[in-house]
């Protein structure tokens, strides 16, 4: 089975801990890379910063939340969908937030799932297990030639 390669934009380390636990422990993913703010996210995917010596592709899902430091979540997502490198994949909002507009918001900038974070530790858990199973099992990702490579990549 090839690689999978989840991006988990979360800056809260409770969230952090039980999702890479499912996905892990389901064994849904063989490769999480965990960033904890918006401008950590947009540096993996632009190979900046720290991540500009990179070298793996990228993420084929991008687990992302909306109240993030340093670059809020709608902003992340609002350039990962702008950028033709990026917008094939697929990004799953996961917040805790409740208001109506973050999701519409979300749908408009693009994102390809919103999910409401439960606060009941086995729902979070169901839910996490759920979107792992469809988006890293069941639905079929865009083939590699869709992302186009940075000049230099």
């Amino acid at each position: 089975m090839p690689e999978t390669r989840i991006l988990l934009v979360e800056d809260s380390p409770q969230d952090v801990e039980l999702t890479l636990d499912v996905l892990q422990g389901e064994h849904l993913a063989n490769e999480i890379c965990v960033v904890r703010d918006g401008e950590e996210a947009l540096d993996f995917l632009f190979y900046r910063g720290s991540y500009a010596g990179r070298t793996n592709g990228p993420p084929k899902l991008i687990l992302l939340d909306l109240k993030l430091p340093k670059v809020d979540g709608l902003e992340v997502l609002r350039e990962i969908k702008r950028d033709p490198r990026t917008k094939a994949i697929p990004v799953v909002v996961m917040t805790s937030s409740r208001e109506e507009q973050d999701m519409v918001m979300s749908y408009h900038l693009g994102a390809n799932s919103y999910i409401q974070k439960p606060l009941d530790f086995d729902q979070f858990r169901a839910k996490i297990k759920e979107l792992g199973f469809y988006w890293l099992l069941v639905n079929e990702p865009p083939p590699a030639k869709a992302f186009i490579p940075e000049s230099g990549h």
